[in-house]
Order: C-alpha cells, then sequence, then structure tokens
C-alpha cells in the first residue's frame, strides 16, 4: 500500500516566482474575533464593542488585524511548512488595505520572492515568502513578506 504525508516544502523544492494559492479559506466570526482579541489582551473597542464599532467609520466591528494576520500565515501552513520550517525570522511590509468583518472568508496566496541557503547553518536555508489575503470579493485585505528559516530536503 501506497503511504503518503502530507508535509511543507523543502528549500529545494520552492522556486522564486511560484504563485501557491491555499485551500480551503476561513470565515471568521464574530466569536473568534472575540476570542482572539481576548486571548491577546486586545481591549480595543473596535474589536468587542458593536454599539461603538456601529458609530465608527465601518458601521461595525472589524475583525483583529493581528488575528487576519495569524490566520493568513496559517493557511500556508499545511501547502509550504508543514514539519519543513525551522523558524520565522521576521515579518515585513505588513499592510492591511482593507477591513475584514465577522461573516468574511479570508483566502490566502503565497509567492516566494527569494532564497538563498544559509551561511551559518548547513542544511537550511533562508526564504522570503510574500503572502496575500483576499476576502470573498477577491479585495486584498492583508499582506505581509516573511522570512523563514527552511529545512533542504534530507
Amino acid at each position: 500500500m501506497t503511504e503518503i504525508q502530507q508535509r511543507g516544502r523543502w528549500y529545494e523544492e520552492l522556486e522564486e516566482g511560484v504563485l501557491y494559492k491555499h485551500a480551503p479559506g476561513r470565515t471568521l466570526e464574530a466569536s473568534d474575533n472575540t476570542l482572539f482579541s481576548t486571548l491577546t489582551m486586545n481591549p480595543q473597542a473596535l474589536h468587542l464593542d458593536a454599539a461603538f464599532s456601529a458609530e465608527q467609520e465601518f458601521g461595525q466591528r472589524l475583525i483583529n488585524s493581528m488575528m487576519t494576520m495569524a490566520v493568513l500565515v496559517g493557511l500556508s501552513v499545511g501547502h509550504l511548512t508543514q514539519g519543513t520550517l525551522v523558524a520565522n525570522l521576521g515579518f515585513t511590509e505588513v499592510a492591511f488595505p482593507k477591513p475584514l468583518f465577522a461573516g468574511d472568508t479570508l483566502y490566502g496566496e503565497t509567492t516566494v520572492v527569494a532564497k538563498r541557503l544559509s551561511k551559518s547553518r548547513p542544511g537550511q536555508g533562508v526564504v522570503s515568502m510574500r503572502h496575500v489575503g483576499r476576502n470573498q470579493h477577491g479585495d486584498v485585505v492583508a499582506v505581509l513578506v516573511r522570512d523563514m528559516l527552511m529545512k533542504c530536503r534530507p
């Protein structure tokens, strides 16, 4: 019997300029937003207070942008880094051009923008990926570049 185990991509399997589209998306509910905001000690009324938020610019509570970022990265894990990531090194170019609201679905796509073998860690490489999150209408709601240390093929 053939056995296939889900894993991420080895350093050598990642090519610059390749676009990976992640499925499925994740619908974010008001309860997710409340839980994330309270777990992370973020009492921002724009995330937690429906009456307050109704009087603000967007007329409703906003999904916490840190949750948007976390879910966007999470959408890529099974596809790209499960079992092959050593560590995240940093995040740059983080932007949230449009908000997400309760009931919106976040879809993710990732492009490898750069890679190089590590000079100090044999068998590992540094990879930069650009993650883009879109809502169910195709609007870009998050963009970030993530630098990470990846395992080379054993």
